[in-house]
């Protein structure tokens, strides 16, 4: 597996390209802004976009899908709980935020232990709620794209459309905490981290 990510838009969220090594088939994982390193990444790379993943349905992650879905013609997979955020802005906090932003309606609608798959690579999805009703996030062993779920020293707010901290304690500890120490945390925002850092140091996971 290879990853590369950049910070996108005006709230810089990481936006994760990620290839199967053998054949080059890949991930865009998050795209909340039309950004050309997007595309640049994939054509310099080589690489064919096999679907855009979105690990929940907020204006800062779902800014780009248009775009690239556009000229990459890739399906667009979403958690089913988060379905309406694409295309109401309401939902997807845009309004909050004075802006009116939308994205293609989902091609796939995903639960609990589904796969996404890019060639070889498979990533299962884990449903984390407590962001927004249908945030989830990618593992495959030693590696987890947590969304905005889980970030190096916080957590996701909770104050929009669906969010609860209750249930976003509750899943982190549940689903994620349990996961090996070493697995690598690529967060919605900030720095990469790790389950055991997160287990360890976290002032949101204390008292656990």
């Amino acid at each position: 597996m290879r990853i590369w990510h950049r910070e996108l838009g005006d709230f810089g969220a990481n936006c994760y390209v990620v290839a199967c090594e053998e054949t080059g088939r890949a991930l865009v994982i998050d795209p909340g802004d039309p950004d050309p390193w997007i595309r640049r990444c994939v054509d310099e790379k080589g690489l064919t976009v096999e679907q855009i993943v979105l690990t929940h349905g907020h204006l800062d992650h779902i800014g780009g899908v248009e775009w690239v879905k556009g000229w990459s013609g890739a399906p667009v997979s979403i958690h089913e709980a988060d379905a309406d955020f694409l295309t109401n802005p309401g939902m997807n906090g845009s309004l909050y935020f004075g802006r009116r932003v939308t994205a293609p309606a989902a091609d796939r609608l995903l639960r609990d232990g589904d796969q996404v798959a890019a060639g070889n690579l498979l990533l299962t999805v884990i449903h984390t709620p407590g962001h927004s009703p249908g945030g989830i996030c990618l593992y495959t062993p030693g590696h987890l794209f947590a969304g905005d779920t889980l970030f190096a020293g916080s957590i996701g707010r909770t104050d929009l459309y669906g969010g609860d901290h209750e249930t976003l304690i509750r899943a982190i500890r549940t689903r994620l905490l349990p996961l090996p120490a070493e697995t690598v945390v690529y967060p919605g925002h900030g720095p990469a981290t790790t389950i055991g850092d997160e287990k360890e140091y976290n002032p949101f996971l204390a008292n656990r």
